[in-house]
């Protein structure tokens, strides 16, 4: 299988595989394709599969596209503005995303829901008890909405990230919510009152746009209903 991404601030993938290699996504997920690709819906996994998937923002049935012929070629492309993250796993490697950030994998890439343990981080975590979960072998595609920059932080390295700029993590960063001290920091910094304290080892991938902000931005400009 061979992919490239195009674009910068609206980007697509474009996969070619050869006869046999197969590509999953949500419904509604591809964008474009060649005639020598057949396609399979089901909930991949079972139904309790396919509804633990739904409570993490993807669809409750996937799509499986496998190349028929000698070639294929298939794109997709993101909801959002933003980059699309490629993700080599190994295998029984996994990395845990934000919810509805999983764009298409190779067949072999198991995605499922990942639970947040602590209550507080579910409550004040900016999305929710459930993340998404993807695991090796294989390559995943995200799609995160804005830039995205990642960070490797070292044993007990610590990062403060407001919740809504968090886009992956590695299973071993530890994930928490702690409040921000000060009255005054807390009234007027405009930061809220929880920030996510991110704790190493490992790799963070954060996101300059989340949609919560983008779609608070826009509702100011929208046109409101008159009252009668």
């Amino acid at each position: 299988m061979e992919y490239e991404i195009h674009g910068t601030v609206m980007q697509s993938l474009e996969v070619r595989m050869v006869q046999g290699e197969a590509m999953y996504t949500e419904s509604g997920g591809m964008a474009w394709m060649s005639g020598n690709i057949g396609m399979n819906t089901n909930t991949k996994g079972g139904l309790m599969a396919g509804l633990g998937r739904a409570l993490a923002g993807e669809s409750l049935f996937m799509t499986t596209y496998t190349c028929t012929g000698s070639k294929a070629l298939i794109g997709f492309t993101p909801e959002a503005p933003g980059k699309v993250l490629d993700v080599q796993l190994a295998a029984g490697q996994s990395l845990i995303c934000q919810k509805d950030a999983f764009m298409c994998a190779q067949d072999s890439v198991k995605l499922e829901m990942h639970f947040r343990k602590k209550l507080g981080t579910g409550f004040f975590g900016g999305e929710g008890f459930i993340l998404q979960k993807v695991t090796g072998p294989g390559i995943a595609f995200l799609e995160i909405p804005g830039e995205v920059k990642m960070y490797e932080l070292p044993a007990n390295g610590v990062m403060k990230v407001d919740p809504g700029h968090i886009a992956a993590f590695e299973p071993s960063v530890s994930y928490e919510i702690t409040r921000v001290k000060g009255l005054k920091n807390i009234l007027f910094s405009g930061e809220g009152l929880f920030l996510a304290s991110l704790k190493g080892p490992g790799k963070v991938w954060l996101q300059t746009l989340p949609l919560p902000s983008l779609a608070a931005k826009l509702y100011k400009y929208m046109p409101k209903p008159s009252s009668s």
